[in-house]
């Protein structure tokens, strides 16, 4: 699937986090998932360049949205917006029961070492069923999101992967919500 892709600016890609659930029709959607588990609720979706997970527990919601989108994304429950460059570790309780965690970091590879990296990042999402969106860039590059969930009986832990030719750029995050028994 082709889909044109601007010029990969990684200081255009944010971690923003809401308290509450976001719209559909906001994005380019191209991947859903949910999972209800015990007494918490996951929603994931995909998209070119871009995730957002929606935690939901005992009447309290946590968003977490990856994009480099800059127009169109609302304000109301903000908590957080941070950029993505670099190495950053960031952690922000919801509620007294609710917890978040993430750590993001980013890379710039040459053709050769991105070219590998997208080889492995691919072949592990098709082994852990992760949930994926390939396409190709307006050169031709091939680019891929990818989010691994892995859920637990009190959190939830995922791994997102976007790897943008343009550029060379991987962006990582390690995701962890929690909660505390009611």
């Amino acid at each position: 699937m082709n889909a044109p892709t601007k010029s990969a600016n990684l200081q255009a890609y944010r971690l923003i986090l809401y308290r509450r659930a976001l719209h559909p029709e906001l994005f380019s959607v191209k991947g859903r998932r949910a999972l209800q588990y015990g007494d918490y609720e996951l929603e994931s979706w995909i998209m070119p360049g871009s995730h957002l997970m929606r935690f939901q527990f005992d009447g309290a919601c946590a968003t977490e949205l990856v994009t480099s989108q800059e127009a169109g994304l609302p304000e109301r429950g903000l908590v957080a917006a941070l950029p993505c460059a670099g190495e950053k570790d960031h952690e922000q309780p919801f509620t007294e029961k609710l917890n978040y965690m993430t750590t993001v970091q980013t890379e710039q590879l040459p053709d050769n070492l991105y070219a590998a990296t997208y080889r492995e990042l691919i072949e592990f999402g098709e082994e852990s069923e992760a949930l994926m969106h390939l396409w190709k860039d307006i050169d031709g590059g091939l680019c891929a999101s990818i989010l691994d969930v892995q859920r637990f009986r009190r959190e939830i832990h995922a791994q997102s992967y976007h790897l943008i030719a343009q550029g060379g750029v991987v962006l990582r995050t390690q995701t962890i919500f929690e909660h505390k028994p009611r």
